[in-house]
């Protein structure tokens, strides 16, 4: 039997083992510094770089990779979040979200000269993943350019000329405004969430204007209506909006949130889809009663015109843009507006004998009367300033290259103007973080309405609706305080006015009570 054989040369020394494995490791710690260092300068070469190539742009907080200036600001909107970084950085500057530059203009003052100087400059509205699927670039909203236009003039135009006559809107804001009497009545002076009845008439008042009939609050495919619209709301400016916004191929394959919200869109234009055919059905062009007549008789004059845009698509847009901006934003008011009376009896009984000493307790009160009641049109002025259902103004594209107070605003800049910022603004209003009527009033006092009340917005972009919403919070209000007096539920020294932060803010869920006013 052959003897084993040992070679010394195939057998390694501890000794030998231990410097090949400080070897090794030496070798491990060197490439993870040099890695290191390499990171670090890269970082501080990406740093330098963004600063060098946005050297001219207003300031702001240090962008990130991915997430921009969000570490900054946070992805939770708070009331103060456009507010906060004024002081810091002034009343124009920079913020990032992903890739995309947001310019904020803060300030009476920033937000008049930047609307003033670039009105057509900065009319153009972002194309982004939730707002193009949202407005599919259509209506009067979401689009843009010549369709944008056209889409306006013919909301402008109907909303006008619905606004005449006997049949007009108000007569039937004047209808809705009792039946929401009738509601609040119902509850005989127990305490209630007016939630429900408030959103039931506003909508009710869109669904007027837009279709020319009201449907009753239990109507299955009205809830649904309603239901769909608060998807939409609830999910704009939420964490999952963010994450669209930066990451759009993304987030089409994820499910969300999202996916419901864009499943919304679709219930209200299919909606709006059933009633256009209706009106076709009907044929009553002739005496147009409502938007979808005008529409349509519109399309009619229009049908040979190869640059007309006015068409069926257009026209379930532009329906779904009347319910999108007409609804959630007068229900928020109205509801900041209750309770804020709730909270300032004073100030509510100050109005109530003003309606009193004009009017008395019988027949009605129309919208031209608010020149009569000068204090009463100063609290409702006052409350769409002190609590501004939005958190911002809508957002805008600059469309060119302009320079602002010696800052580069490159094109495509989403340009964002802090209406808030303007209803609150220290150097405009005397008490602008108090609830102050007399903001609205002179020495005499007569009722004035500032420069400054920008609550409807600025601008090409102003609100197409903004007359439709001055009768209706006025209507409904002067006719809810004629018949009751509002009260706090036993127990309750005083309802929550901190308001519940996304794109609209709206107040926390309260109750009150509607105590019936002796005739």
């Amino acid at each position: 039997m052959a003897q084993l054989i040992t070679l010394p040369h195939l057998h390694a020394s501890p000794t030998l083992f231990t410097k090949v494995k400080h070897r090794s490791s030496r070798r491990i710690m060197a490439m993870g510094t040099f890695l290191f260092v390499l990171l670090l300068a890269l970082l501080i070469l990406f740093f330098l770089t963004q600063l060098w190539s946005r050297r001219h742009l207003p300031p702001g907080p240090l962008a990130l990779p991915l997430i921009g200036t969000l570490w900054a600001y946070g992805l939770w909107l708070r009331k103060d979040y456009f507010s906060k970084h004024v002081k810091e950085y002034g009343n124009i500057y920079s913020m990032w979200v992903g890739h995309y530059l947001i310019v904020v203009l803060s300030g009476f003052k920033t937000v008049k000269e930047g609307m003033d100087r670039f009105p057509e400059e900065f009319s153009y509205r972002p194309e982004d993943a939730f707002m193009t699927g949202v407005g599919h670039r259509q209506g009067i909203i979401f689009s843009n350019g010549h369709i944008w236009k056209q889409q306006r003039h013919i909301g402008v135009t109907s909303l006008r000329k619905l606004g005449l006559g006997k049949k007009s809107i108000e007569h039937q804001i004047e209808d809705v405004a009792q039946r929401l009497v009738e509601m609040f009545r119902q509850t005989k002076g127990q305490p209630f969430d007016p939630s429900f009845p408030v959103v039931n008439a506003v909508s009710n008042v869109i669904c007027a204007l837009s279709f020319g009939h009201q449907f009753a609050p239990e109507d299955e495919n009205f809830q649904k209506l309603i239901k769909a619209l608060e998807n939409i709301v609830k999910f704009s400016g939420g964490f999952f909006h963010v994450m669209l916004f930066v990451f759009p191929r993304l987030m089409s394959y994820l499910p969300g949130p999202h996916k419901e919200a864009l499943a919304s869109v679709e219930v209200i234009t299919s909606f709006a889809k059933q009633e256009i055919k209706k009106h076709k059905d009907s044929r009553s062009l002739h005496e147009p009663q409502d938007f979808i007549d005008y529409y349509l008789l519109q399309m009619e004059k229009t049908r040979n015109d190869p640059d007309s845009t006015y068409d069926e698509e257009n026209l379930a847009q532009c329906i779904f843009d009347f319910f999108g901006a007409g609804i959630d934003t007068t229900f928020g008011t109205l509801k900041w507006a209750l309770l804020l009376l709730t909270n300032h009896p004073d100030i509510q009984e100050k109005v109530q004998r003003e309606i009193e000493d004009v009017f008395g307790f019988s027949g009605s009160i129309s919208y031209q009367d608010r020149k009569k009641l000068p204090y009463t049109n100063a609290v409702i002025h006052e409350m769409q300033r002190f609590k501004f259902v939005l958190l911002a103004g809508f957002p805008r594209e600059s469309t060119k290259d302009v320079k602002m107070r010696g800052y580069h605003i490159p094109k495509g800049t989403i340009i964002l103007a802090d209406l808030r910022s303007v209803l609150l603004d220290p150097e405009q209003w005397e008490t602008p973080e108090e609830f102050n009527p007399s903001h609205f009033l002179d020495k005499d006092g007569k009722f004035i309405e500032p420069e400054e009340f920008l609550s409807f917005g600025i601008g090409l972009r102003s609100c197409v609706g903004e007359q439709l919403a001055r009768i209706e919070i006025f209507i409904f209000l002067t006719s809810l305080l004629r018949a009751f007096s509002l009260r706090l539920p036993e127990g309750v020294k005083k309802l929550n006015e901190e308001p519940v932060a996304k794109v609209l803010t709206h107040p926390h869920p309260y109750k009150l009570c509607a105590v019936p006013l002796q005739s």
